[in-house]
């Protein structure tokens, strides 16, 4: 299946369609030529016994099509009848005008007053300056606080609240962590102050590819005897699906208890329309994070669950980018070789994972009464030499997001090396300036985005957000197999994988987790994968970007200015 790759910055005419085999054929050689063994092509790596012979399929719910769609146009005609306004009040008085105006002045004063995102509030200002009616009502519906958005932010709040209470820091480990390690040990009592524990002797394995963790997670079902824990953004019905799915139900008739979260945006489209029914028929609990069709009034639909947590009796759990679709496997081809990574963790800090989930999990419902849960707590021995902290953030907690300052403190205190992969990069100005202020002092930055992309504007953006940054002397890599759909940052500090993607509806509008991990062996693990990477990527220089398409540069600062809303 021929698909059409962005153009490439050292104008080698790739800006023509490929065959599959034709992208391969230029990895390989290129992998061959620097003496590197390509273990990203899944053909020529070894397969494990679970995804052997697997068939993947993409199998679209047209109910779940058609309910997005509907969703899209009910939100739509409400832009249109808002944009058609003015035209309706112009014939009726002048009075009524100038009282809108006033509002809109009202509205930038507001905006510019407000805690958020520079990003967000110069977004919001374009849009009443350039519809100085209809901007203003857009933004009295969709921007502000309050209504129903603040009664959800404050229930969600109130459950997270209630889950922290069975979060307790050993105070021995922090001290001697902090002692050992004086400026990682910053990063670590900002997050303890934030609620995330630290926890030591953990086992934690990386996998540089989604087939890997997938593998073992499969594993780790098949041996389940008390309980499993799910939580994805996107669920798609597939050969993997088949896979897990079959063991849930064996599970399940074994006397397994199974929880399963997912967030209804990334399965309505691609699984059937009775999928929640069918799994709670056959003894699953299942819980689905902010439907669609509601709070279409008030946008809040836009907020959604980017997490992904599996655990496993307590003993064991997985995170990382992958969710739970036969591309994140590459048992289908969606642009290109697709590269995730993810970690398994077994050790103390498997309970804050634990916890993370149960907190989202009673987030999707309006019970009454809190679920038990200490009975789920197990006190595992020591398993390894990892420290660990659990971290997880979301929207209710707007402006105060500690993840996306976690982040930023991996960048101001790195002093030799700091690596970052995500599929999407769009930061804000003072992210922009942390990561210029670490070359500056002398530190090796580089960034590895994707070559082909998931979205079109996405690569467009990321693409805009190179400029300055290359022309400071950080490194920027792509993927060029494909799409690397990985979300993690590494420094001689620390390392942390999640779901959190450089941009900002990952540090304001999704609900997010990660490990923050400091140990020999993992940091060192990850840093190899890196190393490979770089070997083998394309690296983008700062002349090469300025000759970009000059269509790009004619979109691209548009995009930009209303990047927040997308």
């Amino acid at each position: 299946m021929e698909k059409k790759m962005v153009v490439d910055y050292a104008h080698e005419k790739w800006e023509k369609k490929f065959g599959t085999d034709a992208a391969y054929e230029k990895w390989d050689k290129k992998n061959k030529s620097k003496g590197t063994d390509n273990y990203f092509d899944t053909e020529s790596r070894e397969k494990k016994s679970y995804l052997k012979g697997l068939k993947g399929r993409v199998q679209n719910n047209l109910s779940g099509l058609l309910r997005v769609v509907v969703t899209a146009l009910i939100v739509l005609l409400q832009i249109l009848l808002i944009l058609f306004l003015p035209f309706l009040l112009r014939s009726i008085t002048v009075y009524f005008y100038f009282i809108l105006e006033l509002c809109s002045i009202i509205a930038i004063v507001t905006l510019v007053n407000k805690k958020q995102s520079p990003s967000f509030r110069i977004a919001w200002i374009s849009i009443v300056l350039l519809l100085p009616i209809s901007g203003f009502v857009l933004y009295y519906l969709w921007g502000r606080e309050g209504g129903k958005k603040k009664q959800l932010d404050e229930h969600i709040l109130r459950q997270i609240s209630y889950g922290q209470n069975f979060l307790i820091q050993d105070g021995k480990i922090a001290e001697e962590y902090v002692e050992k390690h004086p400026v990682a040990g910053r990063m670590v009592k900002y997050m303890i102050s934030e609620g995330f524990p630290l926890t030591a002797g953990n086992d934690v394995k990386y996998y540089p590819m989604g087939e890997d963790a997938f593998e073992d997670i499969i594993e780790a079902l098949e041996q389940a005897k008390e309980y499993i824990f799910i939580d994805f953004f996107i669920v798609a019905e597939g050969a993997l699906w088949d896979q897990i799915h079959k063991i849930l139900k064996r599970k399940l008739e074994e006397g397994v208890e199974v929880k399963f979260l997912y967030d209804d945006f990334g399965a309505a489209i691609r699984t059937q329309k009775f999928f929640k029914q069918i799994l709670e028929h056959e003894g699953m609990e299942v819980r689905v994070f902010n439907p669609i069709h509601k709070y279409t009034g008030e946008l809040y639909m836009n907020y959604r669950s980017h997490q992904k947590i599996l655990v496993v009796d307590g003993e064991v759990g997985f995170t990382g980018g992958f969710n739970l679709a036969d591309e994140y496997a590459n048992l289908i081809e969606r642009f290109g070789v697709w590269k995730d990574t993810g970690v398994r963790l077994k050790g103390e800090t498997v309970w804050n994972l634990t916890v993370v989930f149960l907190q989202m999990w009673e987030a999707s419902a309006f019970e009454k009464e809190h679920i038990d849960y200490l009975r789920y707590k197990k006190l595992p021995d020591k398993a390894g030499d990892t420290y660990c902290q659990v971290i997880a953030d979301g929207p209710a907690f707007n402006p105060n997001n500690s993840i996306e300052s976690v982040y930023n403190q991996m960048i101001t205190f790195a002093d030799e090396y700091l690596y970052i992969t995500t599929p999407y990069l769009v930061l804000e100005d003072y992210m922009q300036q942390s990561l210029i202020e670490a070359v500056h002092r002398g530190v090796d930055v580089r960034i590895l985005t994707p070559y082909i992309p998931d979205k079109k504007y996405a690569k467009l953006l990321t693409n805009y957000n190179y400029g300055i940054l290359l022309r400071e002397g950080i490194r920027i890599y792509e993927y060029t197999p494909g799409f690397i759909h990985a979300k993690q940052i590494l420094s001689e500090n620390a390392a942390i994988v999640g779901t959190i993607n450089m941009d900002y509806r990952s540090f304001y509008l999704h609900y997010e987790n990660g490990v923050w991990m400091s140990g020999k062996k993992i940091q060192e693990d990850i840093r190899q994968d890196f190393a490979y990477l770089f070997e083998t990527c394309e690296e983008i220089s700062y002349e090469s970007w300025k000759h970009r398409p000059r269509r790009w540069k004619l979109i691209q600062p548009i995009l930009n200015l209303f990047s927040t809303l997308f």
